[in-house]
């Protein structure tokens, strides 16, 4: 059964009608640029097609009722102009309470909903399932009510739910390809100006992605730790942001800088560089060079920024050789675990998972999980 299927049999289960409407918002994928959205710098990501699908209908007062079709139906309600709570028994519905309260604080004019929502982007591996969640509930409510919120101001709204009322310090990335993916095409971000420009994936690259089964842990610990050692490498540097540092500034201005500090900086200035420098490299179908800067963000998390870890290293390398020179594979995502993605010509796809399927197992001897995805359309009707 679709995502969009359970989301509709959960609402006709819980409310005893049909909706009004459905929306949907994919998760992402990170082709390059990796931890540089919170520097100010570029990333180069797609949306899925996999992601989060609602059922819902407008209500005439203020109460909003959520059923989670994942999680056996449970359902939370709230109401719109009183002071919206953490719920610390269900996780998952912080992310739809923090989206609502921000879009409150917005001073649009909210009315509750009745809303059922499904999802198939793999949770917990680095694809951004609960960006997708937070900005397919804000899509739903301005679905329902006409509101005046172009899909930048989505995404921000998004981010804000997630800093601020979730608790989790991200940069705009995932909520922004979410909000604004285009079928067929990556986007390259620049996280400063929030400006994204569509780059087409050659109509013959296979976007594959791998989990490695090894769960991501440290990941909050680390992220934050990762992000107060650029921020003090930028007041270093004297600049707002590592964005505004090249090579030869950074090498020529390395004296008195923990040389740890260093090194994560040096990852966010070379994968700026190495993110522009794809973006062109994949509109012109050079896949070679592609390849070659993928292979060097990987060794540069591994190296410098030290967010990979052995098993998922070992699957990089696996993707890579079984690639060949026309594409690549990187680590994608927060880190510490979760996946990898590949890029390659479609020809090649049976080819690469069979290798990677007899190739690789993670350290407790779980098999990979492949999926092979397309870029698809940012959040609209579903």
């Amino acid at each position: 059964m679709t995502a969009r299927d359970r989301a509709d049999e959960a609402f006709r289960a819980a409310f005893g009608a049909e909706p009004a409407l459905r929306v949907q918002a994919p998760g992402r994928v990170n082709l390059i640029g990796e931890h540089t959205d919170y520097n100010d710098g570029f990333v180069l990501p797609c949306a899925i097609d996999f992601g989060t699908r609602i059922a819902a209908r407008p209500r005439d007062d203020d109460m909003v009722q959520i059923v989670a079709a994942d999680y056996d139906g449970a359902i939370d309600r709230f109401r719109i102009g009183t002071t919206i709570s953490h719920r610390e028994d269900a996780a998952w519905a912080n992310y739809a309470r923090g989206m609502v309260q921000m879009l409150a604080a917005r001073g649009l004019p909210l009315r509750g909903a009745d809303l059922a929502v499904a999802g198939d982007v793999p949770q917990g591996v680095g694809l951004s399932s609960s960006a997708s969640f937070e900005v397919a509930v804000g899509q739903a409510f301005k679905s329902l009510h006409g509101l005046v919120l172009d899909p930048t101001e989505l995404a921000l709204t998004a981010q804000r739910a997630e800093n601020e009322f979730v608790g989790c310090n991200c940069g705009i990335m995932d909520q922004l390809i979410s909000a604004r993916g285009q079928a067929g095409h990556a986007l390259l971000i620049d996280c400063r100006s929030l400006g994204a420009e569509p780059v087409r994936l050659p109509p013959d690259l296979a976007v594959m992605i791998v989990h490695s089964r090894v769960k991501r842990g440290l990941v909050d610990s680390e992220y934050n730790t990762r992000r107060r050692q650029c921020e003090a490498a930028a007041r270093h540097y004297g600049v707002p942001a590592l964005r505004d540092v090249d090579l030869a500034r950074l090498e020529a201005g390395a004296a008195g800088l923990d040389e740890v500090v260093y090194r994560r900086a040096r990852h966010i200035v070379t994968e700026n560089a190495r993110t522009q420098a794809a973006a062109v490299a994949l509109a012109r179908g050079d896949l070679a060079t592609l390849g070659a800067l993928m292979a060097a963000s990987h060794a540069s998390m591994r190296d410098d920024f030290e967010i990979t870890v052995p098993a998922v290293d070992r699957l990089v390398e696996i993707l890579q050789q079984a690639i060949g020179p026309q594409g690549g594979a990187r680590m994608t995502g927060g880190g510490f675990g979760g996946c990898a993605v590949g890029l390659m010509p479609l020809a090649r796809v049976d080819a690469v998972q069979a290798a990677v399927e007899a190739g690789y197992r993670a350290p407790d001897g779980a098999r990979p999980t492949v999926w092979v995805c397309r870029a698809s359309e940012g959040a609209g009707p579903g």
